[in-house]
């Protein structure tokens, strides 16, 4: 999934939020590896979000916006 023309990046599952990561990790030029690091977290586990492998976390965050009628979308931030 390719986000080239700015287009915010709708959240329905651990899928989603997996290529959307990918993709601003890639617009930033840093490897996983480099990721992983400055967040504090194992460069396997960035991975597997990466791949969409599904957390206890993003599955109840997902959860939850459904149950509220709710669609998460992520943008590049301007700040």
């Amino acid at each position: 999934m390719s986000n080239t023309d700015e287009q915010p990046f709708r959240i329905y599952t651990a899928a989603s939020i997996g290529s959307a990561i990918r993709q601003y990790r890639k617009e930033a030029g840093l490897t996983q590896k480099e990721l992983a690091d400055r967040v504090g977290i194992e460069q396997s586990y960035l991975s597997r979000l990466e791949q969409g492998q599904e957390t206890e976390q993003l599955r109840r965050i997902v959860a939850i916006l459904k149950q509220l009628g709710v669609r998460a979308t992520l943008n590049r931030a301007d700040w």
